[in-house]
């Protein structure tokens, strides 16, 4: 992951420290900024209105126009109050007017501001000191839910626990809760009627303990302010000047606190994108952004369309994209220019099957990594966390390492772990465990045990942890499903060896690698190439998007990918789910008449596919076979084996053996987890064929021509029975 483009306060000059010195004046605060960034900075009476696109230099702006008044001497730092959403942001915001000279101004998240004074004037307003605040609501909520007679496990607990915040932040009252959603046509994760009863007695449980959560903290703000005019002017009387980033993702709340915090003045300046707003489950809402003008008739209004990000054809697709946008934040979208040079076309690549398209996407990253690009600069993006687990397994087999933004690995996640001991469990149990009674096959054993874990035959209604939770127990049942196909005489025993397998190959330490992320938590990065994979409709849009305006904020969503990357982009997706299943699935609609070949309404044109790739599938290198039966293989371990898991195995353990301890050796060396050398199923497969050549050993699955040069002769060495020359690998990796 990367700092924002912006990131550097001024244009680099040949001989110039990374390290500035604060400007010498007001003016020289300005040079470097081009002429709207200008316009932002030197912007300094009455409301002020920017809306900047994506990677135009926002923060840039923003924190050189506080600056500029500083330094002017028009704006007084200890009466100027910036407030962003994270405090990473609020970090970076305080970093960069300290080096531009403009100490003594606050940079923080609503939160932090607000506690700051309810702690200071509680005292005065209330009487006594301020109630503890919760730092984890959700033991309560579970508190207050046993107390209701209605179970729910940690993920349904998650469940609740969020719908209870989004309700604070529209200041929805328990008892409201249910019309609240009926109004807003969003989909309850559970019964609305049970929700508020939880909601009801959380509350309850808060105040007869006197202690308050998150959400209070800038409830109780605006109650402090609204009820006591003496303390709301003194407030008022210590910060005159206002500036809000992200601003098309305030809450109702958050705006209410921002009223009272201004009263009857206009000294404010809003920061957002409307075409960015994809937060709308935790009640964020464009509408304050967009209202603005009609608000403030008399705002200045600065648009920031100059991209310093990415190239002209990334921001062509971008653009394109949101040009088939409909409704209210479409209308008032903005049109980016890039202002680097050219780069590479996007590249669409259409694959048979998902696990086709993870190996093309993992192989497209081995090639740039290769060409110069580097791992940390590279990014896989994709619609639910429930995806990472197929690109995990595909970039371990390719020897890149990887980490994962915002979500545990697959394997890690507590449902992957509990339906794994539950798996174990029954498979122990065999014959005697009830659950299997009525299982006639493997699929039908698994799905009768992850029953009992949560999932169903249909996904939840909605988005939120018992989704997430459904998606992953789906992702088993499929895994069951496949590994059938592959071994029609496999066991529960034989799967969760599998499973045990394929744990421990990604249970690797943490590595500066390829960042594998959900779109949602990509947003404020930027990568020199992202893949967005996985993009068919009901993944992009999301299945459980059904109103307009929850499929505008998909589309949304995919721009925000588009516009993470710098240079390299790729876009795909895959006709179905596993080799050899019906290609039913179609591209996503938000492609349409972008990708080569398609129209706007989705029909294919005359000259067929045109520029889309056809990604290289295992049906494209035709049917893999087993060397000892000569059943055709589809499992991606046993293709790598080239035999049936069942299958005699004539594995040299000791050279097995040797082939993991010099592994373990040259991963030492790399600073690298062992699979990015070899994973165990290239190790065995070698172990198995004992390769004399080359050319034998660039056969295997695994060996790709990289590997082959790198450490080719010490394998082959190993082979043969004599010791590997370390040294020349060493130097390899060096160069």
């Amino acid at each position: 992951m990367t700092a924002a483009t912006d990131a550097t306060l001024f244009p680099p000059t040949p001989g110039r420290p990374d390290h500035v010195e604060p400007p010498r004046d007001a003016d020289a605060v300005l040079d470097g900024l081009d002429p709207e960034q200008r316009e932002v900075a030197t912007a300094l009476q009455g409301p002020v209105c920017v809306l900047a696109g994506a990677g135009t230099g926002k923060t840039r702006a923003i924190t050189h126009r506080i600056a500029y008044g500083v330094r002017a001497g028009m704006l007084p730092p200890a009466s100027v109050l910036a407030v962003t959403f994270t405090n990473r942001a609020a970090g970076e915001m305080r970093g960069r007017l300290r080096q531009l000279g403009a100490t003594g101004v606050q940079a923080r998240t609503f939160h932090s501001a607000a506690l700051r004074q309810l702690q200071f004037f509680w005292p005065r307003a209330v009487g006594g000191e301020l109630p503890q605040l919760l730092e984890r609501k959700i033991q309560l909520v579970a508190e207050a839910a046993a107390r209701s007679r209605i179970r729910l496990d940690r993920n349904e607990l998650r469940d609740v626990t969020g719908e209870i915040e989004w309700s604070k932040v529209t200041q929805t009252t328990p008892e409201d809760y249910p019309a609240a959603v009926a109004k807003s046509s969003r989909e309850a994760p559970r019964d609305p009627a049970e929700t508020s009863r939880i909601f009801a007695l959380y509350e309850q449980l808060k105040r007869d303990r006197s202690v308050i959560d998150f959400e209070d903290v800038l409830l109780l703000t605006v109650g402090v302010l609204q009820d006591r005019p003496d303390i709301a002017d003194t407030v008022r009387g210590q910060y005159q000047h206002f500036v809000v980033d992200e601003y098309q993702d305030v809450s109702p709340l958050q705006q209410r606190l921002l009223e009272l915090w201004l009263g009857d003045r206009d000294s404010l300046c809003v920061v957002g994108d409307a075409s960015q707003t994809i937060y709308s489950f935790t009640g964020a809402s464009p509408d304050h952004l967009l209202d603005f003008r009609t608000k403030h008739p008399d705002a200045t209004v600065v648009k920031l369309v100059r991209d310093y990000r990415s190239t002209p054809q990334v921001v062509h697709l971008a653009n394109g994209l949101l040009g088939q946008a409909r409704g209210r934040a479409a209308e008032h979208r903005l049109e980016l220019i890039s202002q680097t040079g050219p780069g590479p076309d996007p590249v669409y690549a259409e694959y048979a099957d998902e696990p086709a398209e993870a190996e093309g996407t993992a192989r497209r990253i081995r090639e740039l990594i290769d060409s110069g690009v580097p791992a940390s600069g590279i990014a896989v993006l994709y619609r639910i966390n429930a995806q990472s687990e197929i690109y995990e397994q595909a970039l371990a087999d390719a020897g890149v390492p990887y980490q994962l933004r915002g979500a545990e690995r697959f394997f890690e996640r507590a449902e992957v772990r509990e339906a794994g001991v539950a798996l174990r469990g029954a498979a122990r149990a065999g014959g005697n465990d009830p659950l299997l009674e009525d299982a006639v096959d493997l699929p039908s054993q698994v799905r009768a045990v992850l029953t009992s874990r949560g999932w169903t035959t249909e996904p939840p209604a909605g988005s939120g942890a018992a989704r997430d939770r459904w998606e992953s127990l789906a992702a088993l049942v499929r895994l069951a499903e496949d590994f059938r196909k592959a071994r029609p005489q496999a066991t529960l025993a034989d799967l969760v060896a599998e499973l045990d397998e394929r744990a421990n190959a990604q249970h690797a330490p943490t590595v500066e690698g390829v960042t594998l992320a959900s779109l949602h938590s990509a947003k404020g990065l930027e990568w020199d190439a992202v893949f967005l994979v996985g993009l068919t409709e009901g993944m992009m849009p999301i299945t459980y998007a059904k109103t307009d305006e929850q499929v505008e904020e998909e589309r949304r969503l995919l721009y925000v990918g588009v516009t993470r990357a710098r240079t390299h982009l790729g876009l795909s997706w895959a006709l179905s789910r596993s080799p050899g299943g019906r290609a039913s699935r179609r591209p996503s609609r938000f492609l349409n008449g972008l990708r080569p070949g398609s129209s706007a309404s989705g029909a294919r044109t005359a000259g067929g596919d045109g520029g889309v790739e056809r990604g290289r599938s295992r049906k494209r290198r035709g049917p893999v076979r087993c060397r000892v039966c000569g059943r055709t293989l589809t499992d991606a371990g046993e293709m790598k084996l080239m035999r049936c898991e069942g299958c005699p195995s004539d594995l040299d353990e000791e050279l097995y053996e040797r082939l993991r301890e010099w592994r373990s050796g040259q991963a030492q060396q790399l600073g690298q987890p062992a699979y990015c050398v070899f994973t165990d199923k290239t190790l065995m497969a070698i172990a198995e064929t004992v390769p004399d050549s080359e050319a034998e050993l660039s056969r295997i699955s695994g060996v790709g021509a990289r590997k082959l040069d790198r450490f080719g002769a010490a394998v082959l060495a190993l082979c043969a029975g004599e010791e590997p020359v370390t040294e020349a690998v060493t130097e390899e990796t060096e160069k």
